[in-house]
């Protein structure tokens, strides 16, 4: 709609307290008794949506339903690692599912702690509410084979919309708690570590820099929960009751039921009803209620699940069950969040009993509903279904009670039927509407006679015929369907048995008169026709009240934020104040709703739900009512920004607490029938309509003109087609009980009689089925149509033609058609004479009607197609008022204008409605008549109306032209582009030839335009871009609207020129100590001259020494850095580390000031991690406070110089580089039809002008300096754009979170190159089955500029067979930055060295680069002083002088000093800039398929030398680190206390046969045994057995680098990267059987505990305890030898003792291994001694004799001797079977 929503309020500029205008207030200042007309907002006077009479509601703009058009989503899933999971010894995998998608992770033998690090993507193109619907589940299965489906161990469920309203739409490196589904008493069943995002198309995800793993190995603190929800979740039963259904709708067709009749012989209810519910994945049904329209089922459902649930929603459906399919007749969502609340005075999910009614298709039934998929719950119900009576419970269970089953299947059980009063009494309501206009029926429809149809619930609707209450009471009333026909066809009411009449629910038919091309209206003149219902529901008008109350507050709020927002940006004065009188109207209203809303407590029907919502809102209202109190009196001008952000959050909570879950009277419907067909409907809201005796809990529609937009009901709605307005209808609505009758006609325009239908004598009277207006207005309306711009491009070239037209009451006019333009200038003014208005004068003064604007493209055949609409309200002037100030004459104001839910433009226009009095026209304000010969009949906007103008000047700067794509098949040759500004303009020179050189050759050119002094009102700049082709044709090749030039007003800078007349010296930066000696440990000595430098220098001292006994102080055990060892890769991680610190720590400092509201924070004062990612804390001015925050990460890191690392592109640091010169997008083709138009934008890109603009006003003395050069006008110190040679060079770091491309859920990625004609494709290199692969390249480019400028890098995934896919690409423009005055061609690096890991990579010197900048920027300096100081114009600069070279000796160097001032040239006045510094910018990966969503991201940096300075040392070498050879040697000497786990056949006692299994990088890898000590009695054993581990170890990532073949069908092999994680495990072998698991321990070789002295000292606490014991890395001990525990889990789950092993580890590298080698187990080399174990030489001979004796003498006698019979018994059997056919032969032939 409009932009400034308000009218009402205007701020006193007197006094600070806000003035709040009432109606009189406002007549009296407009009749000329009020304040000077000066001081009145002209926004307030001219703004048009709000209200002053209370006559008029405000229609909604957005045409079109939202809510059920398919979005593409993008769901990825990380599964990092499993931890606890509950088992012994098992093969674990991990599924991934979401609906019916199910992903798995590979297997991981033998381990109860996983590690998998693997990425699953899933793509769904559906409405947002399926989408939020599904349910993902992560469930963790073991031992699944081909063979067998494996057991689940336990699993995980939310919904997807839990985690798309998490904040970045994303949980990241959480843990997911497992629960075992069947058995609800088995607590925890361990623990999956993960990151799940989910994207729609547009969001971005910002990931969050990989933290150190230790903080997140805090299970607890991390679970995958939503904020709020407690970390122990319990088993909960979820009762739902599901009692009865009514009105469902009649399922018969005539010839149905007559066929039916025929062969059954009785009429019955065509319909068997049942209830589908379902929740969290499981799905639970009532029994089927046989034939039967108002079916009883008293049944409940009973669902198991955890609570809190995860999942938000629970669908409930009334299906009808059919032998074929079953359809859904309504569907209704309970949102669990709106019934319950988790604050300390919170409930549990209830509600009810209480009735929810559904909405879906329209009750009429045909065997093909078109509309089905609204009865699934998709998209906006266009009638009303059904409704069912249903209630809801929670009950928290008590597992460990032993009667509650463990079952957690879902359940239905019969419950009592439910008293007639327990939803409230039954009341008789009455809804009254009257339609006063009928305007804008789309001519489609054609001709026939129209009627509307008004329905609530099923009252009013024909084919339901019977319109008495339903419940028995009431009386019933004409029973049978052809009775009601008759009457219906007679006379359209229907008769009461005592001859009331309850309802006229549709008007009368009426043929539509045409009033433009494309609409028509309904002539009702002065008789305007009337419908009214009656109905009866249960009374439960409380919860509509409160609803109301909160929506009104919730309202007002609305507007004026929108207000203060609309003041801010237009700039006027005081936005603080308006600010002020908001909150103070905020915490007026929710003082209001405090003394409101606890009234009429015993209602009959009030539910558990109604009391707990009465509560909460109470207690939510005051505390925003508070809040808003304490904010009024901190609103500063400088804090607006922040508190309009906060009082957002409120109306958001406001908006969330009016949302009642129990519904009572059911929506109102209104439908428009032409001939008999269903064309539109709209949906009104009961509680918008319904009366109340107190005024605020009224509807806000009731007893109120509204003017409503009929739309096309279901999918057809969608798009294009549900933009063309249906109807557009102005109707008055009132609903309350029929008792509280006597005010229903009171909001009507006054001046009308009824007429009734029946007067008899002694009949009581009834309402009136028609009004007809004895008075009316004549009015004169006058439209200034001025301009537009930004509009939607219609046609195939990019541009539209576009007219307007402008429809009032029943009359409709256009503007002319201006061709080819977005930004077109009407200035016109239309007048609609005699128009005709009903009602008093002076409700028409302050409320007229709403004006319409279309906008549309004119096309030379076919329909003008639409482009967008807007509303409008005129300023109103009647016949006894004076024209002039303050409103009249009106002013010019922006409209917004909508295509379907998008924006899609705005439009500069004013509106006067003027009245005819009785002298006629002779009265009215004359009309200039045209100026423009030219122009014809044609009007122009009179001259107090039309903007002031005054001359400007507009610079142009052509630079050139770039990626021009064909037009109409032919290339692109001869291009020139065109400029225009408000019918003005100048055409660049012609590019001859534009394959070899595409910049232009005249470079600045200028022209004069006349535009309004107001800036705000200037109209758009037009770029377009022509070819020249041969005979003198010219072709379009693209265009851009610049909306606003205020971005290049230039405006002379006193201010910054005052800084030059300063002569004294401002020292910016003393030395930072700098890295070079901080290593060294040296001070160097300095002048008495730099005194402040030596304060500093001490100071820094000071904290070293500080630095050194703390270090000594703690065990931290930090080597000194060995610069040898140091590589580009350290420096790269100890930046990301600094990264997500400084984000880390901004977290927290946010978090911080949104604790404190009461903050002023200033404007940019809360950096989010996006906008600015925050310097790492070793630089710049200011940061010292900063330091001291970062002290405990500084003194643990040893000092590196660092690199920034940008989480996002460059660009956007830097603002896309458009210091000078800028990049304007060429767009040709039709805009998109889709929901954000934004996205296909990117297709409509043809091709791109770089240039810049620069304008000012004429009348300006500009100054100019010596050497202006007056060819290039403002453009001054502009490099000359002839073709330059320049070497590019490419590093590409990494890339993270790749979409995976081939079907294992992986990808083989490699790098693409492309710039210009070169393209590089690195596919020989790619890296196998990754999707975080590590490249580590640099590639060299040549190019050309400006020919290649567009650099693009691409992923593509390599396949064997096919072409290899794209994965992603990023693009950038390198021109840009090669010419930009940030320097980004070579980043600038913290500190300056000549050798090292940190060598200067620049082929010019710190001092070169400072000396050109100076002389570039006309500065002074640089002055080189004694002392290290260095002067540049008034600023001083301090550094040491001095640098060491290879062979560590000392040479003086002015280098440090040049490269402090780069560091700092942002406060060099005048020039000064921020210089890129040394950096890795993370780029998002995107594919053109898949528009707005990343597909990954890539981290990579550009450098560019051009080809005539000197050239550059070879490239960084930045290729990733080899992994480096160890070897770990691990002795297991000997073990103790292992559970005995054999019984020995003879004695009984108890003994084990041990051995010790141990492997470091998998069970199938490397696992190695020991040899066993059998029959180990006390749980001793003796072993001296060594096992030897190589690895590739990576330090920087702490893992550990395997290769290997993922299967026989594998190509190649493929590199995993694991944790180095030793396991150890101690068996018992059996020689028969599987060899039985005891216990086992995971030691993570970087970070385990210390082994115990003895086996006495080793406790489970080393296992348990993990967290608080110290650690010890075997990286920096080597060698370490000691006991430690094994643990298995019991019965219970917990962790017991189950032995403890002595064992000794030993680390070498790998050239160590070499030289001095060991055996495996005890072998040669360095063999170790044999085991010293008991004797049992003879034993195993003897051990089976006495074992038999044993067995069979004593322990199963009885059982020896049971066997024995029954052999014997088989034996006879036997030889009886074998005997038998023999002895009968010879019994037959009687031998």
């Amino acid at each position: 709609m409009k932009r400034s929503k308000h009218r009402g309020h205007k701020e006193d500029r007197n006094g600070d307290e806000p003035a709040i205008l009432e109606t009189e207030d406002l007549d009296r200042m407009f009749l000329g008794g009020g304040p000077d007309p000066d001081s009145i907002s002209l926004v307030s006077v001219t703004a048009v949506t709000t209200n002053v009479s209370n006559k008029r509601s405000k229609p909604d703009i957005k045409m079109e339903p939202s809510s059920g058009r398919p979005v593409d989503y993008q769901i990825s899933v990380t599964v990092v690692e499993a931890r606890q999971l509950i088992g012994l010894n098992m093969d674990p995998m991990v599924c991934v599912e979401i609906g019916d998608d199910k992903k798995y992770t590979s297997m991981k033998e033998s381990t109860n702690c996983p590690y998998y690090n693997e990425y699953f993507v899933f793509d769904f193109h559906v409405p947002p509410d399926v989408m939020f619907d599904k349910i993902l589940k992560l469930s963790v299965i073991h031992s699944k084979n081909l063979l067998r489906s494996g057991t689940l161990v336990g699993s995980f469920k939310l919904d997807i919309g839990t985690i798309y309203f998490q904040p970045e739409h994303q949980f990241y490196h959480k843990w997911a708690l497992l629960s075992d589904p069947e058995d609800i008493s088995a607590g925890c069943k361990g623990y999956i570590k993960c990151d799940i995002a989910v994207v729609a198309k547009g969001d971005t995800i910002k990931t969050p820099h990989k933290a150190n793993e230790s903080d997140e190995d805090d299970i607890e603190g991390n679970l995958l929960i939503p904020e709020g929800v407690p970390a122990e979740r319990q088993w909960a039963r979820y009762y739902l009751k599901i009692y009865r259904a009514e009105g469902l709708p009649r399922m018969n067709t005539s010839i149905m039921a007559n066929v039916k009749k025929a062969f059954i012989g009785e009429n019955k209810d065509l319909v068997d009803p049942y209830v589908q519910v379902l929740f969290a994945g499981q799905k639970g049904k009532t029994s089927v209620q046989k034939s039967c329209y108002e079916p009883i089922w008293n049944e409940q459902i009973v669902f198991t699940e955890l609570f809190p649930p995860l999942c938000k929603r629970i669908k409930i459906q009334i299906r009808d069950s059919d032998k074929v399919n079953d359809v859904a007749i309504g569907t209704h969502f309970l949102d669990l969040r709106k019934i319950s609340n988790d604050g300390d005075k919170g409930f549990l999910p209830t509600l009810g009993p209480a009735w929810v009614n559904m909405y879906g298709s329209t009750r009429t039934y045909s065997l093909m509903d078109e509309y089905q998929e609204l009865n699934e719950g998709l998209g906006e119900g266009v009638s009303f279904r059904a409704r069912l009576l249903i209630s809801l419970g929670v009950e928290i269970l008590d597992t460990s009670s032993p009667e509650i089953s463990n079952a957690t299947d879902v359940q239905l059980e019969g419950i009592p039927n439910i008293s007639e009063t327990a939803t409230g009494k039954v009341e008789e309501f009455f809804l009254f509407g009257s339609f006063l206009e009928a305007t804008m029926i789309d001519r489609k429809i054609g001709d026939k006679p129209i009627s509307f149809e008004v329905t609530i619930g099923y009252y009013g609707n024909e084919i339901d015929g019977a319109a008495g209450p339903k419940s028995g009471k009431g009386k019933k009333g004409t029973g049978d369907e052809e009775e009601t026909e008759l009457i219906h066809n007679s006379s359209d009411e229907e008769m009461d048995d005592d001859g009331h009449l309850t309802s006229v629910a549709t008007t009368p038919p009426m043929k539509p008169v045409v009033t433009d091309r494309n609409y028509f209206h309904l002539p009702y003149f002065e008789r305007k026709p009337c419908i009214y219902i009656k109905s009866w529901w249960q009374d439960q008008r409380r919860r509509l009240y409160n609803a109301n109350i909160i929506d009104n507050v919730a309202d007002k709020l609305e507007d004026g934020l929108n207000d203060v927002q609309e003041i801010i940006k237009t700039e006027k004065t005081y936005p603080e104040r308006r600010l002020r009188g908001v909150l103070e109207e905020l915490s007026r209203g929710c003082s209001q709703f405090l003394s409101l809303a606890n009234q009429d407590q015993n209602l009959s029907g009030r539910t558990k739900l109604d009391r707990e919502r009465v509560k909460l809102c109470m207690s939510e209202v005051e505390s925003i009512g508070q809040q808003a109190k304490a904010m009024r009196s901190q609103v500063r001008k400088s804090t607006v920004r922040d508190k309009v952000k906060l009082a957002q959050n409120f109306l958001t909570k406001l908006r969330f607490l009016a949302e009642e879950p129990q519904h009572s009277i059911p929506d109102v419907f209104l439908w428009m029938i032409s001939n008999g067909k269903r064309i539109a409907y709209a949906r009104v809201p009961s509680k918008d309509i319904l009366y109340s005796t107190a005024e605020e809990e009224t509807g806000k529609d009731c007893g109120k003109v509204k003017t409503i937009f009929l739309r096309i009901p279901g999918k057809k709605g969608f798009g294009p087609a549900g933009w063309t307005v249906q109807s557009k209808i102005e109707i008055y609505l009132w609903l309350g009980l029929t008792r509280q009758r006597k005010d229903y006609l009171n909001g009507l325009p006054n001046g009308f009689e009824e007429n009734k239908l029946c007067k008899g004598p002694g009949m009581p009277c009834s309402p009136p089925i028609s009004l007809t207006y004895m008075m009316k207005q004549i009015f004169q309306l006058r439209v200034h149509m001025y301009q537009a711009r930004s509009l939607f491009a219609a046609d195939s070239t990019g541009l539209s033609d576009p007219f307007a037209r402008v429809f009032f009451s029943t009359q409709s006019q256009v503007t002319e058609v201006l061709a080819e333009t977005l930004c077109p200038t009407w200035d016109q003014l239309l007048v609609f004479e005699n128009v005709e208005l009903f009602g008093e004068a002076c409700e028409l003064r302050d409320d007229p009607p709403i004006i319409v604007i279309e906008l549309y493209d004119q096309d030379t055949v076919g329909k003008a197609d639409f482009m967008g609409r807007t509303f409008a309200k005129p300023v109103v002037k009647m016949a006894d008022e004076h024209y002039g100030p303050p409103r009249f004459p009106p002013q010019l104001e922006y409209y917004q204008i909508y295509r379907g839910n998008c924006t899609a433009g705005e439009m500069l226009a004013a509106f006067e409605l003027l009245q005819i009095g009785p002298n006629g026209k002779a009265d009215l304000p004359p009309i200039d008549g045209p100026t423009d010969v030219d122009r014809g009949p044609i009007l122009p906007v009179p001259l107090g109306i039309r903007p002031v103008l005054s001359k400007y000047r507009i610079e142009v700067l052509f630079w050139g032209l770039r990626d021009l794509k064909r037009v109409n098949l032919a290339q692109v040759d001869r291009p020139r582009v065109d400029i225009e500004c408000a019918g003005k303009g100048i055409q660049s020179a012609l590019i001859p030839n534009y394959k070899k050189n595409p910049n232009f050759s005249t470079l600045v050119k200028w022209f004069e335009v006349d535009l309004p002094e107001n800036e705000l009102l200037h109209p758009p700049l037009n770029i377009r871009v022509v070819d020249c082709r041969a005979f003198g044709r010219y072709t379009l090749v693209g265009s851009n609207a610049v909306p606003s030039l205020r971005k290049f007003i230039y405006r002379a800078t006193d201010k910054q020129a005052n800084n030059f007349t300063t002569s004294e010296e401002i020292v910016v930066v003393s030395m930072e100590p700098e890295p070079s000696f901080k290593k060294m440990e040296t001070v160097v000595k300095l002048d008495c001259g730099a005194d402040a430098v030596v304060k500093v220098e001490d100071d820094d001292k000071d904290g070293k020494g500080k630095k050194k006994k703390r270090k000594k102080g703690d065990e931290i055990e930090e080597e000194e850095l060995d610069h040898s060892m140091l590589d580009w890769w350290s420096k790269y991680f100890a930046s990301i580390e600094t990264l997500t610190e400084t984000l880390k720590a901004q977290e927290a400092t946010r978090s911080e000031t949104e604790d404190k509201d009461d903050m002023d924070i200033t404007d940019g004062g809360d950096i989010k991690p996006d906008d600015a990612p925050v310097k790492p804390p070793k630089r710049g001015k200011g940061k010292k406070d900063r330091r001291k925050q970062f002290d405990p990460f500084e003194k643990k890191k040893a000092k590196l110089d660092e690199l920034k690392v940008y989480p996002k592109e460059l660009e956007s640091e830097f603002n896309s580089f458009e210091d000078w010169l800028h990049s304007f997008n060429l767009f040709r083709g039709k805009g998109g039809d889709d929901d954000d138009q934004n996205v296909t934008d990117e297709d409509r890109i043809v091709g791109k002008f770089k240039g810049s603009l620069c304008m000012y006003k004429v009348s300006e003395d500009l100054q100019r300096d010596g050497n202006f050069d007056s060819n290039m006008g403002m453009f001054q110190n502009i490099p000359q754009n002839d073709p330059i040679n320049i070497l590019v060079r490419i590093y590409v770091i990494r890339a993270t979170d790749l979409h995976p491309a081939d079907i294992n859920g992986k990808a083989d990625p490699y790098i693409a190159i492309k710039l210009g004609k070169t393209e590089i494709k690195d596919k020989e290199n790619y890296i196998s089955k990754q999707l975080n692969p590590l490249f580590g390249k640099s590639f060299d480019v040549e190019a050309t500029f400006p020919m290649d400028s567009t650099l693009t890098v691409s992923i593509y995934d390599w396949d064997l067979v096919g072409t290899d896919d794209l994965i992603g690409e990023t693009k950038l423009d390198l021109e840009n930055r090669f010419y930009s005055k940030h320097r980004p061609t070579c980043g600038i690096t913290s500190s300056y060295a000549i050798h090292g890991y940190n060598v200067w990579r620049d082929p010019m010197k710190p001092t070169h680069i400072l000396a050109r900048l100076c002389k570039e920027g006309k500065l002074d300096g640089p002055h080189y002083g004694p002392g290290g100081r260095v002067k540049v114009e008034n600023r001083v600069f301090m550094a040491p002088t001095e640098i060491e070279d290879d062979n560590g000796l000392k040479k003086p160097t002015e280098e440090h000093l040049a490269l402090t001032v780069l560091k700092h040239w942002e406060e060099i006045p005048r020039v000064g800039c921020k210089l890129v510094p040394e950096h890795v910018e993370t780029r998002p990966l995107l594919h053109p398929d898949k528009p707005g969503i990343e597909q990954g991201r890539i981290e990579m940096w550009v450098d560019m030398f051009p080809k005539e300075m000197t050239a550059p040392g070879p490239a960084l070498d930045i290729s990733p680190r080899k992994p480096k050879k160890f070897e770990l040697r691990v002795i297991v000497w000997n073990t103790d206390e292992v559970v005995l786990e054999d019984d020995d056949i003879f004695t009984g006692e108890k003994s084990s046969d041990i051995f010790v299994r141990g492997w470091l990088k998998g069970q199938q890898e490397d696992k190695q045994d020991t040899d066993v000590h059998y029959h180990s009695i006390t749980g001793e054993g003796n072993f001296n057995w060594r096992y030897i581990y190589p690895f590739d170890y990576l330090m920087a990532e702490e893992k550990i680098v395997i290769s290997k073949k993922e299967s026989m069908f594998s190509w190649d092999e493929t590199e995993y990267k694991i944790p180095a994680r030793l396991n150890l495990q101690v068996w018992d072998a059996d020689h028969f059987s599987a060899d039985d698991f005891l216990g086992a321990i995971e030691l993570d070789l970087n970070r385990f505990p210390r082994g115990a002295k003895t086996a006495k000292q080793c406790t489970i606490e080393m296992v348990t305890n993990e967290g608080e014991l110290p650690t010890v890395s075997i990286f920096k001990q080597k060698r370490i030898k000691g006991w430690w525990p094994f643990v298995a889990r019991n019965e219970d789950d917990e962790f017991e003792l189950t032995g403890k092993v002595e064992a000794e580890l030993h680390l070498l590298t790998g050239e160590e291994a070499e030289r001095s080698p060991v055996g495996e187990g005890r072998n040669e080399p360095d063999p170790l001694e044999k085991p010293n174990r008991p004797d049992i030489a003879l034993l195993w001979f003897l051990i089976p004799f006495k074992a038999a004796k044993n067995l069979i003498c004593d322990q199963y006698r009885w059982l020896t001797i049971k066997i024995l019979s029954a052999l014997l018994l088989l034996a006879i059997l036997a030889l009886f079977l074998y005997n038998m056919p023999g002895y009968i032969v010879k019994k037959m032939l009687g031998a």
